[in-house]
């Protein structure tokens, strides 16, 4: 059996339990089945790893505009049935990059659209939030929750942080242009009680650094300045909280993370600019998943490294395309991961969201023995 809590639920047609079985299972036929003259692409990947590793991951959907959430509604198919209702294929998003997601709701911030998409995918409905005053976005980048759902954006333009419910209701904004000069990314502790903002500012400033506000949203202490040591930053942009606390940093133009204990002390740092594998390139969004787990994504490799707790790599997720395919990128931005362990990922070139699905061992088992290798 697949997850049962299943957050995007197969449309009519074979059963739960074969219909991702078959898709994979064509496409690694169809690999198979290719021509010398016909691999100048690689063949698309639907798994990671692909065999003869254990497949850990695996594509579910992509998001792009409401009827990516509708064409799976049962109570659409029935309103199509009855009127020739079509749902709206025009796109969601304009140049999506932040993303956040929780309870089946995925958050993306536009900075063109400048607004935050939310894919209902609970209730089948795709709604924008940030786009009335006093809560009104002016260029929204990045984007985090709390675990009441609570919804963060950082406003670069703005240089404040604005905070909402989860159904888009403006509550209040934390920072000010005395605190922040460009907030590129936010993180949030469970509680709500630890705002990190991340304040890329400007190239010759040396308030490269993250701000910490309390709920109620005083400033409590910043977190480092420009510069290369431990606990100093080049060019931060995204931040997330681990379960334990743990507040790590993509520090991209030093090209690595920094980790730091929830008071702002630091703990570790791994990364280095390069061109293998666990090196970074172009990092640009950063998320973690509740066993600790930090994703990166990288625009130049276009794909998402997968790293433990201490730094050491463990897999990698996607591929570079010059053309939209299922699980490929061109300019990944935002990442992130909710409580089921879906991955979601912004790609800007291709205007999506990727929904990659982690997948149970015996479903990975099962996968390795289908496909044979």
């Amino acid at each position: 059996m697949l997850m049962k809590s299943r957050i995007f639920p197969h449309p009519p047609g074979p059963t739960k339990g074969t219909s991702l079985l078959l898709v994979l299972l064509l496409a690694l036929l169809a690999s198979c089945a290719m021509t010398s003259e016909e691999t100048a692409e690689a063949p698309e990947v639907l798994i990671w790893p692909s065999p003869p590793d254990l497949p850990r991951f695996a594509y579910e959907t992509t998001l792009r505009s409401a009827a990516d959430i509708a064409l799976n509604s049962e109570d659409m198919a029935l309103r199509r049935q009855l009127t020739g209702e079509v749902p709206n294929t025009s796109p969601g998003m304009a140049k999506p990059y932040g993303v956040a997601a929780r309870s089946g709701k995925i958050y993306v911030t536009d900075s063109v659209a400048r607004n935050v998409a939310v894919f209902d995918a609970r209730r089948n409905k795709l709604f924008y939030m940030g786009v009335q005053k006093p809560g009104d976005l002016t260029k929204p980048s990045g984007i985090a929750l709390d675990k009441a759902m609570n919804v963060y954006v950082a406003d670069v333009t703005a240089q404040k942080v604005n905070v909402y419910d989860t159904l888009g209701l403006y509550l209040r904004s934390i920072g000010s242009k005395e605190d922040l000069e460009r907030p590129t990314g936010v993180a949030v502790s469970a509680e709500g009680d630890r705002i990190y903002v991340i304040d890329r500012s400007y190239n010759e400033s040396m308030n490269q650094r993250v701000v910490v506000y309390n709920a109620e949203g005083k400033k409590l202490f910043t977190i480092g300045e420009r510069g290369t040591g431990d606990g100093q930053f080049n060019v931060p942009v995204q931040g997330a909280v681990g379960p334990d606390g743990t507040l790590y940093i993509l520090d991209a133009g030093n090209f690595r993370v920094q980790a730091f204990d929830r008071d702002g002390k630091f703990l570790r740092a791994w990364g280095k600019v390069g061109n293998n594998i666990g090196d970074f390139a172009r990092p640009r969004g950063i998320a973690v998943d509740e066993e600790g787990n930090v994703y990166v994504s990288d625009a130049t490799f276009s794909n998402v490294q997968l790293f433990n707790p201490q730094g050491q790599l463990l897999m990698i997720i996607g591929s570079q395309s010059d053309t939209d395919k299922r699980g490929r990128f061109n300019l990944p931005g935002g990442v992130a991961v909710d409580e089921t362990g879906r991955l979601y990922v912004a790609d800007q070139f291709f205007n999506k969201i990727e929904v990659i699905r982690r997948l149970k061992q015996e479903e990975g088992e099962r996968l390795l023995k289908e496909s044979g290798k």
